[in-house]
């Protein structure tokens, strides 16, 4: 299992990088990369029946104010190869994924809480007027700081099993979880007050409030609210077009 196990380390670090971004979040999935553990493990169709089957957990998951409520690509690192290796049922392969999922959320939340001191950092070198201290605080030691936070934890699980893994979970103590869960539950306001900011216009508000409150009265999708969202930005283009035709 060493094989497989650092290669989900480094895997895991690479896609929780965000690098291409839509890229690494399609390539993060249970079911994409059970097809890479699969190869590694020489069994490609019962990874990915694996995969497949993890990956019904969370399909359509939304990370609303950049909180996931579970950590997919942890998940599937996991689970998959775990799965494999001891002849797990898909059903199996689900039950053991759940947690780790979970403790995937409290890692990312970890993260980001170490990761304010960078920022506060990046803060002080703008002040300065330091183009490569701010370089340093936003990218290098970030990333440095995500290798030594995600390598070890699927490396170490597939390492020992998943009866390792449970015993962790358990060992978790009742305060740091409930600690865990309402930061957490405080991000997707953060994640709304920051979209707020960003838009700024004051033109624009009544556009964000009519998508919030129409997906949650509506309870339409996420790609049918992509797809009206996409409308209503090229029927603003067009009248915005005319106008200026016009004039």
């Amino acid at each position: 299992m060493l094989g497989v196990s650092i290669f989900t380390g480094i895997y895991y670090w690479i896609m929780k990088t965000d690098v291409g971004y839509a890229f690494t979040h399609a390539m993060r999935q249970p079911l994409f990369s059970a097809l890479f553990i699969g190869l590694i493990m020489g069994d490609v169709k019962q990874a990915v029946i694996i995969g497949a089957a993890v990956q019904i957990l969370y399909i359509g998951l939304v990370a609303a104010g950049s909180n996931l409520p579970a950590d997919d690509c942890l998940a599937g690192l996991i689970a998959v190869p775990i799965a494999l290796s001891a002849g797990m049922t898909t059903q199996q392969a689900i039950t053991l994924a759940v947690p780790v999922g979970v403790l995937g959320v409290f890692l990312d939340q970890l993260r980001k809480t170490v990761n304010v001191v960078f920022v506060h950092m990046g803060d002080k070198y703008a002040e300065e007027g330091d183009a490569k201290g701010i370089l340093l605080c936003n990218l290098v030691f970030p990333t440095i700081l995500s290798f030594f936070m995600r390598f070890p934890v699927p490396f170490l699980a597939n390492m020992y099993g998943a009866g390792a893994v449970q015993n962790f979970m358990n060992s978790i103590p009742d305060w740091l979880t409930h600690g865990f869960t309402v930061a957490g539950g405080l991000l997707p306001a953060l994640g709304f007050a920051l979209t707020l900011f960003v838009i700024g216009k004051r033109e624009l508000m009544p556009l964000f409030f009519i998508g919030y409150f129409l997906v949650i009265v509506s309870g339409i999708t996420v790609f049918e609210a992509a797809i009206f969202g996409v409308c209503v930005i090229l029927l603003i283009m067009a009248f915005a077009d005319k106008k200026v035709e016009e004039a």
